[in-house]
This record gives C-alpha cells, sequence and structure tokens, in this order.
C-alpha cells in the first residue's frame, strides 16, 4: 500500500528543483598547496569587511584568519572597541575554539578599565574552555567571576556537565560541594543541575545515590523525578523507572507534561511501543493533551521499525486531534520516510512544511543528506546541500557529513572547496569536521596538508582524537619525518588536561 503523504500540497518550488542543474558551487577556485589551505598573513588579519558589516563579523574574522602568535595585536590595530554585547556574542561564536574563545576574552576585558563582561559572556568561555580541558583557566575565570559577583548556579551547572561528560564524576560532586566556597548556596535547581549532568553521561546510578543522600536536604519538584526517569530509561532499566515513576507519585509530585514525554521515549526506545501508545492515551483521559514532540517520538519509533503506515497515521491522528505539527514532528516524519528509502514523499513533507510557514532547520536536511549519502546518492545529496545553503546555516554535522562524503569518494578538492565556502561563512569547525578532513587529506597521501590541518586545528584549542593523531603519526614516522613529528607531539602537549584547580 502506497504511504500517504500528511496534506494536499504539492511543495514548493525548492523542492521541484532537486534533479535541476546545480548551480554554481558556493566557493571558487581550488587549493593546491598547504600555503593556500592555510592563507595566513598578517594583510588577511585586516582584510575587513565593508563598512556595513557589523563590530562582531569583523571580530570574527581576524580571530580565525589571523597568525595564532599576532592576534592581539590585530585587534588592536583593528581599531575596534568590543562592547559587552559584541564581545558576547563573538564568545558564542567561538565555543568551539576554547583557547580563541578566552584569548579574545582575555583582549577585551583589557581594553578599557571600566570594562566588565556579560555573565553570558563568562559561560560561554568557561564552557569553551571546559570542552577543550583546559580546567586550570576555567576555574580562574570562576575566581574572576566572584571578584565581579557575576557567579550565580548556572555557572555551575555548566561545570559539572562539562566534567560530567568528560566522565569525571568525582570533580562534578566536588563542583556541587565547593559553590558554597565560592559564595553560592547550592539549591534545588543546583541539585537538578547535578543529576541531569550525571545523567546525561551515563552514570545514572551516582545520580540515583546523589538523590537518595539528599532529598530531605531539597524538596524534589516534577522535574527533578523526570531526570532521573530519564536516566533509567536510558539505561534502560524500565523495571527502575517505573519505581521511581510510582515514588513520585507517592510523593504527592504531580506528573506533567514533561515527565509523560520522558517515559514515552524512554518506552519507545526499549522497544515498547504499544505500551508508549497507552501511556499516550492515558495522557488523554488525565486531561494531560499530547505535545507534538511525543507524537514526533511515536512517528520516529514507527520509523525505525520500518512501519510506513503507523508513522503516516500518526501524524494524521495528531492533526486530527487539533494538535498543530512542529518542525521536530516532521522531522521525524520526513527521517520515517528517509529509512524506508521513499526520498520522494520525504521531498514532498518538506514542501509541504513551507507551505504551511515552518520553516527547514539544519535537522531537516540533515535526515535527507544522512539518507542520500548512506544509499550512495552523492550528487543528490550534494544537490540537497547546496539549495540548504539558499535557505538556512548548515551546522557541524552537515559539514562533516558533506565533507567526508567527498574524501570517502576520492574527490578531496570538492571536499576542500566545502571547506573554503565553511571558513568564508565564519563557521568554526568542530573536532569531528576537522578529523575527517585529515583523516581524508592522509588517505590520500597529502601528508603536509593533513600536518598544517592539525596544527591549525590545535591552534585552535581543539584536541584531535586519538585515532587522528595516530593515522598521521604512522604516515610521518613511515616518511621519515620526525622532526615533524616532535612538533606536534608538542602542540598536542599543550592540549593535555590540566589539573583541577582550587
Amino acid at each position: 500500500m502506497k504511504p500517504r503523504i500528511p496534506s494536499s500540497a504539492k511543495g514548493s518550488a525548492f523542492w521541484k528543483t532537486i534533479n535541476a542543474p546545480p548551480p554554481p558551487p558556493p566557493a571558487t577556485g581550488t587549493t593546491s598547496s598547504v600555503g593556500k589551505i592555510r592563507a595566513y598573513s598578517s594583510e588577511r588579519a585586516l582584510m575587513l569587511a565593508p563598512e556595513t558589516v557589523n563590530p562582531c563579523q569583523k571580530l570574527c574574522k581576524i580571530m580565525l584568519s589571523c597568525p595564532n602568535a599576532g592576534i592581539e595585536q590585530a585587534l588592536d590595530a583593528s581599531g575596534i572597541r568590543a562592547s559587552p554585547e559584541v564581545s558576547e556574542q563573538v564568545l558564542l561564536r567561538l565555543q568551539n575554539a576554547g583557547m580563541l574563545a578566552y584569548r579574545f576574552f582575555d583582549w577585551a576585558r583589557r581594553q578599557d578599565r571600566g570594562f566588565a563582561h556579560t555573565v553570558r559572556a563568562y559561560h560561554s568561555t568557561v564552557s569553551a574552555l571546559a570542552k577543550i580541558r583546559q580546567y586550570k583557566l576555567m576555574w580562574e575565570l570562576v575566581a574572576a567571576m566572584r571578584a565581579d559577583a557575576s557567579l550565580n548556579v548556572e555557572t555551575f551547572c555548566i561545570i559539572m556537565r562539562k566534567y560530567a561528560r568528560a566522565h569525571k564524576v568525582d570533580k562534578a560532586l566536588y563542583t556541587f560541594d565547593v559553590m558554597e566556597k565560592y559564595g553560592v548556596a547550592p539549591n534545588l535547581a543546583a541539585l537538578t543541575g547535578l543529576l541531569s549532568a550525571l545523567c546525561k553521561s551515563k552514570n545514572v546510578r551516582e545520580a540515583q545515590k546523589v538523590f537518595d543522600r539528599m532529598c530531605n536536604r531539597f524538596q524534589p519538584d516534577a522535574k527533578t523525578y523526570s531526570i532521573l526517569l530519564e536516566g533509567w530509561g536510558r539505561a534502560p532499566n524500565l523495571s527502575k523507572m517505573r519505581e521511581v515513576f510510582r515514588e513520585m507519585v507517592d510523593q504527592g509530585c504531580e506528573p506533567d507534561i514533561v515527565t509523560y514525554g520522558i517515559i514515552v521515549d524512554a518506552l519507545c526506545k526499549a522497544g515498547h511501543i504499544e505500551e508508549a501508545v497507552d501511556v499516550v492515551r492515558d495522557m488523554g483521559r488525565r486531561g494531560c493533551v499530547p505535545t507534538p514532540f511525543i507524537y514526533s517520538v511515536l512517528v520516529h519509533t514507527y520509523g525505525v521499525e520500518r512501519r510506513i503506515e503507523d508513522a503516516v497515521d500518526t501524524f494524521l491522528e495528531m492533526e486530527r486531534n487539533g494538535i498543530k505539527p512542529d518542525v521536530v514532528v516532521y522531522n521525524a516524519l520526513i527521517s520515517a520516510f528517509c529509512k524506508a528509502n521513499k526520498f520522494g514523499n520525504a521531498f514532498r513533507v518538506v514542501g509541504d512544511m513551507e507551505d504551511k510557514s515552518i520553516a527547514p532547520v539544519s535537522r531537516t536536511f540533515n535526515i535527507i543528506l544522512n539518507g542520500l549519502i548512506s544509499n550512495g546518492r552523492n550528487d543528490e545529496a550534494y544537490k540537497v546541500f547546496r539549495r540548504m545553503i539558499k535557505c538556512c546555516d548548515p551546522d557541524s554535522d552537515t559539514y562533516t557529513m558533506i565533507i567526508k562524503m567527498f574524501c570517502d569518494n576520492n574527490m578531496l578538492e570538492t571536499a576542500l572547496k566545502v571547506w573554503k565556502y565553511m571558513e568564508k561563512k565564519q563557521f568554526l569547525p568542530t573536532m569531528h569536521t576537522f578529523a575527517v578532513l585529515i583523516n581524508g587529506l592522509c588517505e590520500r597521501g597529502e601528508i603536509s596538508r593533513a600536518c598544517v590541518m592539525l596544527e591549525d586545528m590545535m591552534e585552535k584549542g581543539i584536541r584531535p582524537p586519538g585515532t587522528t593523531f595516530g593515522k598521521l603519526r604512522h604516515l610521518l614516522l613511515k616518511e621519515g619525518r620526525k622532526d615533524v613529528l616532535e612538533f606536534l607531539v608538542a602542540k598536542m602537549n599543550v592540549l593535555i588536561e590540566e589539573p583541577l584547580y582550587d
């Protein structure tokens, strides 16, 4: 039976052109040497955009293009005096490059004696430093925040999340315990932040111990219990999840829409979709209207199980119940069609979204790109990418997928064109994006280019994966370039984990 599309809309012109000849490439020219890849020079650092470009764009261009040793001089020479608001915007863009973020943060606060960073700017920099495990600098910033009377509970929640994500559970617990020393009283929000950090890093058992130890000190609410439910659901340990749910109800804590969403998601991920459907129906009887997110979980799960008819029926049922679909549930339906290799239907759903003024986001396109690439339909994937950049900004997953696709198909120069376009858009690549290109360069024997890219990655404060560094190390030793390897190892040592700073 042919799957039904949830709308009679014909789809937008955007998707009618999916098989049309591609437009000009996003970036021109080829990269034929190490020097062209890097393209570093003091002149480039000061080639600012026209006056219509805002200060944030100008400052980001300097940070991302000038030689590492000359950043502060280039910033001074620009004549720009960044306001706290502009500095905050720049730091948000530099969150994937911890050391660059810190250097800009430090430069900005030294501009004028009365300059004061916003709390959000502090948090962006704390997060960026924690991401690359520069914990000593991170705690120095915390001390500066205390001096500025800028510390709050969220500061410590950020640090707990980063420690937990790095599998440093003891340091996450230490962060909670040290709050009072910094003049911030721990409260339920702080406890919730700690539990969330532990659960999301797959340490739900430790989270449960913390909860049991502190539930008399802080009165848990629905959010606190929901975090534990999500942790046990992800474990997965459904019996323990049900036990926590019963305790929640027995303590007089009424489940809310978030709680139900977590339970439905956990049941679906564990393959208990029929039980999840019963929970959704029970919600209706309790007068708790399911959200589009809850329907998206059901649609997505049916898609994973290749039950495309049930996915479409669930979407239609949601509309019949008067619940307006959002981009999340549309993405789930698109994913279901892609998993069934029904890309024509997926494109029509995107057209239906646009006809209803629901703008596709990068995640929408990434779902389609992943499906096309997985099926070897690379030409179509590149066409989707080229049309995507006309209506929304690609994210790190987009660039990583497209660059890897070209590297895997021996189209390195096209991968480098995409990289150049990414740089032109002032998008800072993540560790994974750097890694796929460096791996691609290594596979093609472009060792010098790979070394330049690895050095650029480390200068931005991004620590390369061990597998990527190991692959390049093997090739350098094979070619007898021990001096280059020693240079890169010295660079790597700068990014080695700092000790916990008190």
